[in-house]
């Protein structure tokens, strides 16, 4: 499932391709024909993220309201015939956006929007959204941390990684995490994440670890750049050499370094 740096970038992708423009809406599938009808040759106001969330605001209020699931792409290119299965296009004479697979895809008002993003936790791409309250949550700190209800846009690699980052174990209970803990642990996700969204990989390793520093190849894997932990169980820690440990937690593979974070 994409992690809310990829949300972020594809808002301001489709901003920057169709946005203050009249566009055609279409269903190539079928499944969203109603709704493209009534959006179609509408302006395009804007497109906006909150975590996994996608909210395309077209004239008069209206808004597709998006998540991508586990299967679900939204790719942006210069306008070709449709391939695949295609639930949603959004083009001009030069662009066009497809979106395949989606969980959901619904047109729905602003009151929507807004009640589905209360029922979010604090997404770190949002400006001026501050940190979760951790005191009352008896779950690990791993598990919290994969809450969208509390942390909104963060996935298993963020997790991960972070908790690695900070030296802190993911099986640590959530309210028993320092406070001067917990702020470095937002501090962190703020700034990985909004370089995900800007460079559209991730990367959390430190200049101090990467493959130039310690003359090892570079990392290969469709997730993103380098990582401590992510999907490297039993290899050697890049810091502390000890292998890499792995078990499922809430149906998701969770990685963790039992020195470094011991």
């Amino acid at each position: 499932m994409p992690e809310g740096h990829v949300i972020h970038r594809l808002a301001r992708t489709l901003t920057d391709a169709f946005g203050g423009h009249r566009v055609h809406v279409t269903s190539p599938q079928g499944r969203f024909a109603a709704e493209a009808r009534l959006l179609d040759g509408s302006s395009l106001v804007a497109a906006r993220a909150y975590g996994k969330h996608l909210f395309i605001e077209f004239a008069g209020s209206r808004f597709v309201h998006i998540h991508l699931g586990l299967i679900g792409k939204f790719r942006v290119a210069p306008l070709a015939p449709p391939q695949g299965v295609v639930r949603m296009r959004i083009s001009d004479s030069l662009v066009a956006a497809d979106l395949h697979g989606p969980q959901w895809c619904r047109l729905v008002g602003g009151a929507d929007v807004e009640g589905a993003v209360d029922k979010l936790g604090a997404d770190p791409l949002v400006t001026g959204t501050e940190a979760p309250n951790l005191a009352r949550v008896r779950r690990s700190i791993g598990a919290a941390l994969m809450d969208q209800r509390l942390y909104a846009g963060v996935g298993n690699i963020y997790r991960c990684e972070v908790l690695f980052r900070q030296g802190i174990s993911p099986f640590e209970v959530a309210s028993s995490v320092p406070e001067e803990q917990q702020a470095a642990i937002w501090a962190d996700l703020v700034d990985l994440m909004r370089y995900g969204e800007e460079h559209g990989r991730i990367d959390t390793v430190r200049a101090q670890h990467s493959p130039e520093a310690q003359g090892r190849p570079p990392r290969v894997d469709a997730h993103g750049g380098e990582v401590y932990v992510y999907r490297r169980a039993g290899e050697p820690c890049l810091v502390c050499g000890t292998p890499i440990s792995m078990e499922v937690d809430g149906g998701r593979k969770l990685y963790w370094c039992p020195r470094c974070q011991g």
